[in-house]
């Protein structure tokens, strides 16, 4: 892990923002059936969902959703006939809001209000994880962000099977500095096309999507 890039410490990277968030985004959803936002708008989950399908990854695969929020994700991937889903927050709103768009969709998923640093603990790894805007959140943590990176590092690596994929998307981290935060555990494998935006002559991309494998074992010390 290296310390480079480090982010102004932020709300978006509190619980109690967050709490705050779906509290609110729970009692829409129960008031007017308003399912929310999608983080990083429709593209970011439509790029997911078409690169398992492009590999061909099992529908009966075990995927998990890392910070799930309103569980739009999960949606989606049910839709396309994937089976063997979770979702994890530690927003007990954002769970509930979840399950109730979810039973509104006629979709079948496991939630748990869970907190990923520091008691998830699964009976068996995942064939998939993704991540759609909780590392950045980490990253923004008031509280010692780096620390959190690395306990983040950690229980991805155990939440995973070997050689299972990673799938992160970010708006705070390029893809060098991603290889560079995940690399000791984890493998490239393949980067999603994202927007690209041009500015002063100079191009680039305002969101990171990459395909991590996790290795069978670290590398030693």
């Amino acid at each position: 892990m290296t310390n480079e890039g480090e982010f102004n410490p932020s709300a978006l990277g509190t619980k109690a923002h967050w709490d705050a968030v779906y509290s609110r985004e729970l009692q829409s959803f129960q008031e007017y059936g308003d399912e929310g936002d999608v983080w990083f708008g429709e593209g970011s989950i439509t790029r997911i969902v078409q690169w398992l399908n492009a590999q061909k990854v099992p529908q009966t695969s075990s995927i998990l959703d890392i910070g799930t929020g309103n569980g739009m994700l999960l949606v989606e991937l049910a839709k396309h006939g994937y089976c063997n889903l979770t979702g994890i927050d530690y927003c007990r709103d954002a769970v509930e809001l979840a399950k109730g768009i979810c039973e509104k969709g006629g979709v079948s998923a496991h939630f748990q209000v869970t907190d990923f640093l520091e008691n998830f603990h699964p009976s068996e790894p995942f064939d998939v994880c993704l991540d759609k805007g909780t590392y950045d959140a980490v990253s923004l943590d008031p509280t010692g962000a780096a620390e959190k990176r690395q306990l983040y590092v950690k229980s991805l690596y155990q939440a995973l099977k070997p050689e299972g994929l990673f799938l992160i998307t970010s708006c705070n981290w390029t893809r060098v500095e991603l290889l560079s935060q995940f690399g000791d555990g984890f493998d490239y494998k393949d980067e999603l096309p994202t927007p690209k935006f041009s500015f002063g002559g100079k191009s680039g991309h305002s969101v990171t999507a990459l395909v991590l494998q996790r290795k069978i074992c670290l590398n030693p010390q």
